[in-house]
């Protein structure tokens, strides 16, 4: 059994930061933006050298990093990719990031790699494989890892334990720490019909490093309910900023990343995003979270 990391000793500080996109480099380099830290996907990172590790030694000089992984299919039933395992090493000893995170999701069967980050049954079964994955990957990475909560657009028959229980039981067993994302909790809320609150409020928040916000699309499924789309393609929503606040009440301060992936705006959106989680973390400090009202 492994214990559990002291992440609140991160060298991240407890700010605002964003998910670093080459159409942002030139800004952050000739600008210098106030920003506390940046986060990259590990698999954009994985050549060489060329142009983008250029631009990623240099913003790397000046603001701390967090390395974000998607590839490892930690939930997998098979075995974990060894050779990408190795490149993960490699690019974090490159780098050197401050904190290190992957998905409790599945991507990957055999040889076939899916663009996706797929749900998983919490079961016994799982419950060893995803531990004997993560011991396997810190092992490797020698360094402790976070591991994110899923949104999830479906529920398994088969599931005998709530996310939150199988989650604390990962961290008991392994020593990782949590991400804890919270626009992926109102996501699933509203799709599994439970109340976000609840769920944060059983959540093991004294395990969490780091936070992720971001936004959602709204769709509907085959009968025509409402279906939220993780699809990290605009700006956080209203209700997930106070489900945020909610969070902030029981974690205090914890550097906070804003993801926008997909129709990736004018650096000074992106750049106001993260001074607005800013005004809670500074608020929180003072212990007076903004608008805390009821969460959804």
């Amino acid at each position: 059994m492994g214990r559990p990391a002291n992440f609140g000793e991160s060298s991240i500080p407890r700010k605002g930061g964003v998910g670093l996109k080459p159409e942002h480099y030139r800004d952050i380099l000739d600008g210098a933006p106030d920003i506390g830290w940046f986060e990259i996907h590990a698999e954009n990172y994985m050549g060489a050298g060329g142009p983008p590790h250029a631009y990623l030694t240099a913003i790397r000089e000046r603001y701390p990093l967090s390395l974000h992984g998607v590839g490892l299919s930690i939930g997998g039933a098979g075995p974990l990719d060894t050779d990408h395992l190795q490149r993960l090493r490699a690019l974090a000893d490159r780098y050197q990031p401050a904190l290190f995170s992957e998905h409790l999701a599945w991507s990957s069967h055999d040889t076939v790699y899916l663009n996706d980050l797929l749900p998983l049954p919490y079961t016994q079964e799982t419950l060893t494989c995803v531990c004997e994955h993560i011991d396997e990957v810190q092992n490797a990475m020698k360094r402790p890892m976070l591991l994110e909560n899923p949104s999830t657009y479906i529920a398994y028959a088969e599931t005998t334990m709530e996310e939150v229980d199988f989650l604390r039981e990962v961290v008991r067993r392994t020593g990782c720490g949590l991400l804890l994302d919270v626009n992926n909790v109102f996501v699933q809320a509203a799709n599994h019909g439970f109340a976000a609150c609840d769920y944060l409020d059983a959540f093991p928040v004294e395990h969490v490093g780091e936070i992720h916000l971001g936004g959602h699309a709204e769709d509907a499924d085959e009968d025509g309910s409402l279906l939220l789309i993780d699809d990290h393609g605009r700006a956080v929503a209203d209700p997930v900023w106070t489900l945020y606040a909610r969070a902030l009440a029981r974690t205090g301060p914890v550097p906070t990343l804003i993801e926008w992936d997909n129709e990736v705006p004018a650096w000074s959106v992106l750049f106001a995003e993260a001074k607005r989680a800013d005004d809670f973390l500074v608020a929180c400090s003072a212990s007076a979270v903004p608008e805390l009202a009821a969460a959804p």
